[in-house]
């Protein structure tokens, strides 16, 4: 089912440009008649005949129903989850609420949302579910221009978020940042903390720009997820690996990668989502949408979040013997994020369209999990 150490061991026949033709063909065949799931089954099943069963396919919905935590009237609050979403300015509000609200629609109990006061009464808006705190600062708002003023802002930011810290379960960096210096100092040194403090971190968006260019920020620490898309992938392969991104040895490729900055996990957005630790690498191609409005990447890193958090309870509830494989949560985390994102877009996208939305596909989570692990099993 996955790959396990070395680069090049085990992926000479899978990505041999011949095979991959072979396969594309054949799922482009398969292609015909919708986005429907016997349809991304059958999809799957070629993909694995034609790589001589070798497929890197996740079991994606037996690690759902793995991790994902039964609804016990004994539970208190909390228990099934604390989020916190750092991310939002003057200018991105969405994105930050895309993520934080996902979190609570899969059952995670408590969602924040840390930003800049100026996107604090707008995310407010658009739910009082969400816990809303405007604690960060962009440049624009600060009075003081000389270093120490500076200095004893960013010391106060840091302070408000530590008074929280210990609460959270993981921690989503970068929706909605924005790319402010003064604000990416500071959300750096929020991330120094977290590690120091072993909280779990998915970064996306904005936060990926940061880690790009501060890649110690997150190496070597086996409780970061990163999430980027193509372009975002591309500038952490050149400034990682120091070359282009590799096509033909995509596995490869993010192995090399991720060992690169520490074994930290990678879930490389596409067509087929790809994810590794290092040390394996799983795929997940189930379901699915061709409508790629933005604001999904959004949902996923809420998601992710959310799972990472219930996958590492269930290795702890096992006693470090989990009935699944793999056994990291990030990488569980990743698997259960990417198939329920998938899922509820296929779901969106058949009774919407061409006109689906990131919301419409929000609002499919619960019933998309529903089907996979019914509450009342």
């Amino acid at each position: 089912m996955f790959v396990k150490h070395g680069i090049n061991s085990g992926f000479s026949s899978l990505t041999s440009s011949a095979v991959l033709r072979r396969q594309q063909f054949l799922i482009r065949c398969l292609a015909v008649g919708g986005y429907s799931e016997t349809t991304h089954l059958r999809k799957m099943e070629a993909v694995k005949c034609f790589s001589g069963g070798a497929s890197l396919e996740a079991d994606a919905e037996n690690v759902l129903r793995a991790i994902t935590p039964s609804l016990d009237p004994t539970r208190h609050k909390g228990q099934a989850g604390k989020i916190a979403v750092i991310g939002g300015c003057r200018e991105y509000t969405g994105a930050p609420y895309f993520a934080a609200i996902s979190a609570l629609k899969i059952g995670a109990d408590l969602s924040h949302v840390f930003c800049t006061e100026g996107a604090a009464t707008v995310i407010k808006s658009y739910s009082p579910e969400l816990i809303v705190h405007p604690i960060l600062e962009e440049s624009y708002g600060i009075r003081s221009n000389d270093d120490e003023g500076r200095r004893q802002i960013s010391k106060k930011i840091l302070s408000e978020f530590d008074k929280w810290m210990e609460r959270f379960d993981c921690l989503v960096i970068g929706p909605g940042l924005g790319r402010d210096p003064f604000l990416l100092e500071c959300v750096s040194k929020i991330m120094t903390h977290a590690r120091q403090s072993n909280v779990p971190m998915v970064v996306d968006g904005d936060g990926l720009f940061l880690v790009t260019n501060c890649i110690d920020i997150v190496s070597g620490y086996p409780l970061a997820v990163l999430t980027p898309n193509v372009n975002e992938y591309k500038r952490l392969v050149q400034k990682v690996l120091g070359c282009d991104v590799n096509d033909q040895d995509t596995k490869g490729e993010l192995l090399s990668l991720s060992r690169g900055i520490g074994g930290v996990t990678i879930l490389r957005k596409g067509k087929s989502d790809l994810i590794s630790d290092g040390e394996i690498v799983q795929s997940v191609g189930i379901y699915g949408s061709p409508r790629r409005c933005g604001g999904q990447g959004d949902i996923l890193s809420g998601s992710v979040a959310v799972f990472l958090s219930w996958a590492r309870q269930h290795v702890s509830a096992t006693e470090n013997k989990p009935t699944i494989s793999p056994t990291n949560p990030t990488v569980l985390g990743c698997i259960a994020g990417s198939a329920l994102l998938r899922k509820a877009a296929s779901l969106a996208f058949e009774h919407k369209k061409r006109s689906t939305l990131t919301t419409d596909i929000i609002e499919c989570l619960g019933q998309s999990l529903e089907a996979i692990c019914p509450a009342s099993s």
